[in-house]
């Protein structure tokens, strides 16, 4: 008869592959077989990435619109001596996927929570991005309307640590674009498909990435931008106060206020000096005669 555990189980947040399944480590495949209960966001997806190396653990789902109650149910696994594995679908779990709640409650509870790192999209972009690494900010997600992704960006405009951001295809142009108006035209890396067959890695600028994408049919799958960081000296323009303002502001998008402020930082003029120059030059203009 087997002994009942004589304390409580271990929540061990393991990293699984991004695209190739060769990058499970080999204690990511011993903590997987050998747990009583691996947490998913998907057990089919889980699945088959088990079956692939002959493991058999039981799955359970643990996701974002149940992970109040079904957290419940595996800190009482847990505390019973069952150990856990926790995965999401590719990755590091907690970065940007479901887990943060659960790794809380079980380490207020004094419960163990051991890490089996691994792959993350975010690391794999940055090693590769050829962009400082010796301090970077993760983003995630921008948010998908217009209003707030600006708002999310006037935010990230004085950061000078490189920006590590995740966008989907259906938006990607959408926040390069974005990106471009409100952070100035920096160097920027685009990370594709990472590890997978169809990989993709480009080197230019946030201008030059859109448009690459622009020129496509149709882009696919994930993506992870790294953005370079703010620095001391303005972004050398070669437009125009008064031409900028005119761009910055011509699809109505973009109040005055806001453009004047966006040309300042631009130029490195101060805002009440771009805002002299864009009134003399209303007043000059055709239309205003």
């Amino acid at each position: 008869m087997t002994a009942p555990p004589s304390g409580p189980g271990v929540l061990h947040v393991v990293a699984t592959p991004i695209g190739n399944l060769e990058d499970l480590t080999l204690r990511a495949l011993r903590v997987l077989r050998e747990v009583d209960l691996v947490a998913c966001e998907d057990t089919r997806r889980t699945g088959i990435l088990l079956r692939s190396q002959g493991i058999s653990t039981p799955t359970t789902s643990y996701f974002e619109q149940n992970e109040r109650w079904k957290g419940e149910r595996i800190l009482a696994e847990l505390r019973r001596g069952q150990s856990v594995a926790l995965v999401s679908d590719a990755g590091t779990l907690g970065i940007s996927d479901p887990g943060f709640r659960l790794v809380k409650d079980a380490r207020s509870e004094g419960l163990p929570v051991v890490p089996v790192p691994g792959p993350s999209a975010a690391a794999a972009a940055l090693s590769v991005s050829g962009l400082p690494t010796d301090r970077f900010l993760f983003v995630g997600f921008l948010p998908a309307r217009s209003g707030p992704r600006r708002r999310a960006l006037e935010e990230l405009r004085d950061v000078r640590p490189t920006l590590v951001l995740y966008e989907s295809p259906v938006r990607a142009t959408a926040s390069l674009g974005a990106m471009a108006e409100v952070l100035g035209d920096r160097e920027a890396f685009l990370c594709r498909e990472a590890t997978k067959v169809h990989e993709e890695y480009l080197s230019g600028t946030l201008v030059s990435l859109r448009q690459e994408l622009l020129a496509r049919d149709r882009v696919r799958g994930e993506l992870v931008l790294v953005v370079a960081g703010a620095t001391d000296a303005p972004v050398e323009e070669t437009e125009s106060a008064e031409a900028l303002y005119a761009r910055l502001t011509a699809d109505g998008r973009v109040t005055r206020r806001d453009a004047v402020k966006e040309v300042a930082r631009r130029i490195g003029l101060p805002a009440r000096e771009v805002y002299r120059r864009v009134l003399e030059a209303e007043k000059d203009s055709p239309a205003s005669g």
